[in-house]
C-alpha cells in the first residue's frame, strides 16, 4: 500500500500522552514506568485485559503533510478478507537509515480499508527507525489517518536485539485500538473510530522507505517475525495466520531485501538478501 502522508520537513511538536479518548479507555488506569516484557501475553488485549493501561509519556507526533515520496519496499503479507484484529511479534534491528532524510525502517501490524476514489484508511502500530526523529534510535509508534500523524512513544525504550509484542483490534462499536505488551502487561497506545467497521483488512510488513531525493542501498538486518494472529470478525478465538487464510503477499525478493517464510503466514523473516 502506498503511504499518502509523511513529515515535511523535520518539524515536530509535543503533543499529550493520553490516546484518543472515550470513558472507557479513560477508566484505564495510567501505565506507570517499566522495563520490556520478560514473558509472552497472557491473554487478549482489550480493555478487560487483566492490569490493562493506557500509555501515559509523552508522544512525539509528526506535522501533516499532502508529500508522497516514492522508493517504498513492502515484505509481508495482507489479508484479501475481513479479520477483526491481529497480534504479533517483531524483532528489532539497526537498519542504516540516515539522518534528515525521509527514509525509514519499520516492522508493523495495519488494519485498513479502501473507500475508493483513492482513499485508504488505516491505524498502524509498531517499531520504528527514521531520518527525522531521533536519528539512529528505534521508536515504538503509531500511525492514522484520523490525524495522518507518526506518534512515537520514547517512553518505551527499545533497542535492536529486543522483541516487541503488538495487538490492533477493534470492539463491538468499531472503534480501533492499538496496544503494546510491555512491562507484562498491555499497554494502549491510541485508539481510533476509525470508518473501517469492526472488521478490516489486515497487513503484516517490514516497510522501507528510501527518500527519492536521495537514492541509497539502505541495510536491513534480518528481521524476525512471528507469533502473528488474527481475530475472526465478529468476535471468536483468535488462530495463526496459515495458508487456508485468503492472503497476498509482497514479492520474496525485490530492491535488494528477501522475504523468506518459515510457517505461511505466521513465521518469517525479511531483510538483506
Amino acid at each position: 500500500m502506498t503511504r499518502w502522508c509523511l513529515l515535511s520537513g523535520l518539524a515536530v511538536a509535543l503533543a499529550g500522552a493520553a490516546p484518543a479518548a472515550s470513558s472507557t479507555a479513560d477508566a484505564l488506569p495510567a501505565c506507570t514506568p517499566g522495563r520490556a516484557s520478560t514473558m509472552p501475553p497472557t491473554g487478549p488485549a482489550t480493555l478487560d485485559s487483566p492490569r490493562a493501561c493506557r500509555s501515559s509519556g509523552p508522544v512525539l507526533e509528526s506535522a501533516r503533510t499532502s508529500f508522497t515520496p516514492s522508493g517504498y519496499h513492502h515484505l509481508g503479507a495482507g489479508t484479501t478478507g475481513d479479520w477483526g484484529g491481529v497480534s504479533g511479534r517483531f524483532s528489532v534491528v539497526d537498519g542504516s537509515v540516515r539522518p534528515q532524510t525521509y527514509d525509514f525502517l519499520v516492522g508493523r501490524l495495519m488494519a485498513k480499508r479502501d473507500m475508493g476514489g483513492g482513499r485508504i484508511v488505516w491505524l498502524e502500530a509498531g517499531w520504528a527507525e527514521t531520518g527525522w526523529a531521533t536519528p539512529g534510535r528505534q521508536h515504538i509508534y503509531t500511525f492514522d489517518t484520523n490525524t495522518n500523524r507518526w506518534q512515537f512513544y520514547d517512553q518505551y525504550a527499545v533497542r535492536p536485539g529486543d522483541q516487541v509484542w503488538l495487538d490492533i483490534g477493534t470492539d463491538r462499536t468499531g472503534m480501533w485500538r492499538a496496544w503494546l505488551w510491555w512491562n507484562n502487561r498491555w499497554n494502549l497506545l491510541t485508539q481510533q473510530r476509525l470508518p473501517l467497521g469492526t472488521a478490516a483488512r489486515i497487513e503484516q510488513y517490514v516497510e522501507v522507505h528510501v527518500d527519492a531525493s536521495r537514492q541509497t542501498k539502505i541495510d536491513v538486518p534480518k528481521v524476525t517475525v512471528d507469533n502473528v494472529q488474527l481475530r475472526p470478525a465478529g468476535g471468536g478465538p483468535a488462530r495463526y495466520w496459515r495458508e487456508d487464510v485468503p492472503t497476498e503477499t509482497a514479492a520474496g525478493m525485490r530492491g535488494g531485501f528477501c522475504l523468506n517464510w518459515l510457517t505461511r503466514y505466521d513465521t518469517w523473516t525479511a531483510g538483506d538478501c
